[in-house]
């Protein structure tokens, strides 16, 4: 993996807000999992903008910390990783082919990133990036139990080599993704980054996909569609029909600092403009 410098413990900790142990245990890893992903927001902004989405740690610490925005799978799992080796976890990269919303047997391309995180003998995955069904906390590597969190339960399916993840946000199981344990190199993430940040079929070019987690609920937003998923079952949708409401979701549901562009309002509006009707915005990466 690429040498990555130095990460500022002290501006992440500060921006997730997590001031508790920074020792390298599985209580560690779980506080700052759920903090990062409930604080952080999956966003593409930057794609929508015709932006470059960078991956060094200095592009990353800018954005996701200091400018308090947010990012997709890349983004988000490069900085946590180097926070937590950082504090001494033992991390490796992995990468997962998408079949949320998919039929079983896609093959699609391995564009989505997570953490292999080893802790005194025992494996588990970190994956702070997936969207509107981002883990809330670590998974065991461990096949065929379900796992609780603070959100969904989640699985593990083992086929021949490969895993398969699975949630169950309502009644049913719904995979998210499959993914062997190959490491992952950071010339693989830039190839899969510049593909899903610029090919113009990729949805991060042509829709706004905004998500986080909340103590109990999810947000979600797609174009002009907001969802809120609750832990009790409940569901709530909002059509937003201006620039204003879209840009004020932004900064209260998903607490980003919107760039300060000048064309951000010209890109919004054609959203706002949108006769789609989407009637479960759960994005992913």
């Amino acid at each position: 993996m690429k040498h990555l410098p130095k990460v500022d413990l002290d501006a992440y900790f500060q921006r997730i807000q997590y001031s508790g142990d920074t020792t390298p245990t599985l209580e560690t890893l779980r506080a700052i999992h759920f903090n990062h992903a409930t604080t952080i927001a999956f966003e593409n902004l930057n794609p929508l903008l015709k932006h470059p989405v960078l991956l060094d740690l200095d592009s990353l610490e800018k954005k996701l910390v200091h400018q308090r925005r947010g990012g997709y799978c890349f983004e988000q799992n490069l900085l946590l990783r180097s926070v937590l080796i950082a504090i001494g976890f033992r991390v490796t990269n992995l990468a997962a082919r998408v079949v949320w919303n998919l039929p079983e047997d896609t093959m699609s391309p391995r564009t989505h990133m997570l953490l292999r995180v080893e802790i005194d003998q025992e494996t588990y995955l970190a994956d702070v990036g997936f969207g509107g069904i981002t883990q809330t906390a670590p998974l065991s590597l461990t096949p065929d139990i379900e796992q609780t969190t603070p959100h969904e339960p989640f699985r593990l399916i083992e086929t021949d080599d490969a895993y398969t993840l699975q949630a169950k946000p309502g009644q049913e199981w719904k995979s998210l993704y499959r993914f062997d344990l190959q490491e992952q190199y950071f010339a693989d993430y830039e190839v899969s980054n510049w593909y899903v940040s610029t090919h113009p079929d990729s949805r991060f070019v042509t829709t706004l996909i905004a998500a986080r987690p909340d103590v109990d609920r999810r947000y979600a937003l797609l174009n002009n569609q907001l969802t809120l998923h609750y832990l009790d079952g409940r569901t709530e949708r909002q059509h937003l029909s201006s620039v204003k409401e879209l840009r004020a979701v932004l900064e209260d549901c998903f607490r980003l600092q919107l760039p300060v562009e000048a064309n951000l309002d010209r890109v919004l509006q054609p959203l706002i403009e949108s006769d789609d009707t989407v009637l479960d915005a759960t994005p992913e990466s």
